[in-house]
């Protein structure tokens, strides 16, 4: 049954990132902003705005459309549906660690039930709200967010049944799960066609309970893909017997059983990894990025108002151009995968085990993407209008990267069985972090030229993670090459 077995695991590769694409959420936001603006969501706020936000009214142009909200759009309409956006992208991480823990105890198929229900239920909250029910955006995209990172989550370890290719697998997920922003560009695009926001939303919702409901019982583990994979490890429903899940748990007790011959890494317990000084760089490696380019896709929209002086036919113009963009996330990643890949294949030192060749191999992603990050930052910074083009490019680099590159490092520096929960509380602390900083940030919103001057200088402190790593290696190659001292 080889044939059969590695049939299975293509259709797992193929249809998880099938699943990534879709189930993205909230990375489309700039585009479904757009249409909720047509729509009048948080329109009310516009006749209750004191005259000074009034100044900056401009008329919507969707009257053809029989769903569009011709009404004006003001800047408290634009600080509602960014205030939408940063709850819900800053609380659904929060909700990871839950999520994590969940993962790591119960196993892949209860984490993605779960998954299923919070991304199925947050569509359905979308497809039934009204202009009127504004505030059930907050609930319904946290729920979206919430599920669809979940997905990714339980999608992350179909790298394990691909060995020699586990960190390209890892980096393309996490790239098409940044490419799900074209999503809401699909959505937008229908909009202006004449589809509603409810059908399209009942659409997904449809097939994102069915198609995650199909992958989870036929081509999902019941509980987590090991690493290594053991031979003749199989996994999912198959016709006819159980023999299937007796010889996953047999894998399973015999990976057990051979824990003590596993590098001295594998045996570190949860707080430990937590309080490692590797985690907490990596931690502040990932919130400053992350926060960075979380406040460029929640300001984009007054952003792309400002610099396109109201005009809305160029507004629209650069939403799509960014989320056609964001579409090329999935092709972005791999080539993180493909670094790291050629960086491990250098020649071994004599005694270097396979998680240091890992560790140095990540050290160059790390820098490179705070590299990137810089110069996505110092481009958002400058305000013209035609350079936003080179700024969305960045952006979805960086992106890919960053998201690419943090799995991968927590996948290979702690033990797997803690995985969804440092993950998790990366997300979650982040996030904390995110929103802390967005609160501070949002008193200096009339100063935005010295926002991004701040932001710029806080991602430069991102390059302490590859270094305190680059350290770590160094010592670690210090104490192979160090001779034994005899005993006396």
């Amino acid at each position: 049954m080889p044939g059969a077995g590695a049939v299975r695991r293509g259709l797992t590769f193929a249809t998880g990132l099938a699943e990534c694409l879709c189930f993205g959420a909230l990375f489309g936001w700039s585009s479904l902003v757009f249409v909720l603006k047509a729509e009048g969501y948080f329109g009310s706020w516009c006749d209750v705005a004191p005259r000074a936000n009034n100044a900056t009214l401009v008329q919507g142009q969707f009257d053809n459309h029989t769903s569009a909200y011709s009404g004006p759009q003001c800047r408290a309409q634009h600080e509602w549906l960014s205030l939408v956006f940063a709850v819900a992208s800053n609380l659904s991480n929060v909700l990871m660690l839950p999520s994590g823990f969940l993962l790591d105890r119960f196993g892949t198929a209860v984490a993605r039930h779960v998954a299923t229900f919070l991304f199925t239920t947050g569509n359905l909250m979308v497809a039934f709200s009204t202009p009127a029910s504004s505030n059930l955006l907050f609930p319904a995209c946290t729920l979206m967010g919430v599920g669809g990172t979940l997905f990714l989550m339980t999608n992350m370890q179909v790298g394990n049944l691909f060995s020699s290719h586990q960190t390209t697998v890892t980096n393309l997920y996490n790239g098409a799960f940044d490419s799900s922003a074209a999503l809401f560009v699909v959505i937008k695009l229908l909009h202006e066609a004449g589809i509603s926001l409810r059908t399209s939303f009942l659409c997904l919702s449809t097939g994102s309970f069915t198609g995650s409901l199909l992958r989870t019982v036929f081509l999902m583990p019941r509980d987590h893909i090991p690493y290594p994979l053991p031979e003749d490890y199989t996994y999912g429903i198959t016709c006819g017997t159980s023999k299937t899940l007796h010889s996953k748990h047999t894998m399973t007790t015999t990976e057990e059983k051979n824990l003590p011959d596993e590098p001295v890494t594998q045996e570190k317990s949860f707080s430990e990894c937590l309080m490692s000084r590797l985690y907490v760089s990596q931690l502040l490696w990932f919130s400053v990025i992350q926060l960075r380019l979380l406040f460029y896709v929640g300001t984009l929209q007054p952003t792309l108002h400002r610099l396109a002086a109201g005009q809305l036919s160029l507004v629209s113009h650069f939403t799509n151009a960014f989320g056609v963009t964001q579409l090329c996330g999935v092709l972005c990643a791999p080539w993180n995968g493909l670094i790291s890949s050629q960086l491990k294949n250098k020649p071994r030192a004599a005694g270097e085990s396979e998680q240091e060749v890992d560790l140095r191999s990540v050290v160059f992603s790390l820098s490179l993407t705070v590299l990137q990050c810089v110069l996505f930052s110092v481009c958002a910074a400058v305000p013209n209008l035609r350079l936003q083009y080179l700024t969305f490019v960045l952006h979805v680099v960086n992106r890919a990267f960053l998201y690419g590159t943090n799995a991968t490092f927590i996948l290979v520096a702690f033990p797997l069985c803690h995985f969804g929960k440092l993950y998790g509380l990366c997300l979650g602390l982040s996030s904390v972090f995110c929103l802390l900083i967005n609160i501070g940030l949002s008193l200096l919103s009339g100063h935005i030229l010295y926002v991004n001057i701040f932001l710029t200088l806080l991602v430069l402190l991102a390059f302490i993670n590859p270094l305190v790593l680059h350290l770590h290696c160094r010592g670690l190659a210090s104490q192979r090459a160090a001779p034994s001292k005899p005993l006396l």
